[in-house]
């Protein structure tokens, strides 16, 4: 489902309306809409979209857009080659906001890996489902080979974002006997025998050469980016 809008599209037909005929400036319309200090800026985005795209673009969509990975460098290069402001690539391509394209653009900067993102509102809502150790176990798997991309394999399994990430986070802290039904509880370390001990240890030190392989390739891309 899409977000609640807080200002109707009603409401930002008439700003956009009054801004446009002079009839009233962009601060007036903030002042009487309540939108804080970032309220003028806000009213020429919606001015400039409405321009372009006429009511259309207030129309609230049903679920939130996806933006590939190279669709959001395209539109970063655009704008740090100076070939438009980020309102203007937000209106140019149908970003919602301005902010989106600004948080792209410092994560790019800051080095940060820009992901494709799909989001599937389905597996947020889905109702938990019963799943054998095996059926868990394959699941993880799946995920981790995919990059740990959760909601993708909430979606192929049929089962809840929420359960794919909590059984995620008990392979990562105890391996497969963490996917196990033991009703939450965790086995101290005095009560393991010295071969789970050994098991314990060795999949602390696999839990760890797999995030610095994450690591070094992120810092891979990103280079990789710079080079570009």
């Amino acid at each position: 489902m899409g977000r609640k809008a807080k200002y109707s599209s009603e409401m930002k037909v008439k700003a956009c309306e009054d801004y446009l005929s002079r009839r009233k400036s962009a601060i007036q319309i903030a002042r009487e809409l309540d939108m804080g200090k970032h309220g003028r800026r806000l009213v020429m985005e919606w001015a400039k979209k409405y321009e372009t795209f006429g009511t259309s673009v207030f129309e609230q969509a049903h679920c939130n857009r996806s933006y590939s990975k190279e669709f959001k460098e395209t539109i970063i290069k655009e704008y740090l080659e100076g070939k438009g402001s980020l309102e203007d690539l937000a209106v140019r391509y149908g970003i919602p906001s301005h902010a989106t394209v600004l948080q792209w653009t410092r994560k790019y900067n800051n080095h940060i890996e820009l992901r494709d993102y799909d989001p599937k509102p389905e597996v947020y809502m889905a109702q938990r489902r019963k799943a054998t150790f095996d059926e868990r176990l394959e699941i993880v798997k799946y995920c981790l080979d995919h990059d740990r991309k959760i909601a993708d394999t909430a979606s192929i399994y049929k089962c809840s974002y929420a359960q794919v990430r909590s059984w995620l986070i008990k392979y990562d802290k105890d391996g497969e006997e963490g996917l196990k039904d033991r009703r939450g509880k965790h086995r101290k370390e005095e009560e393991l025998s010295e071969l789970e001990k050994a098991q314990r240890k060795i999949l602390r030190l696999e839990k760890e050469k797999e995030e610095f392989r994450r690591k070094y390739e992120l810092l891979k891309k990103a280079e990789k980016l710079e080079r570009r």
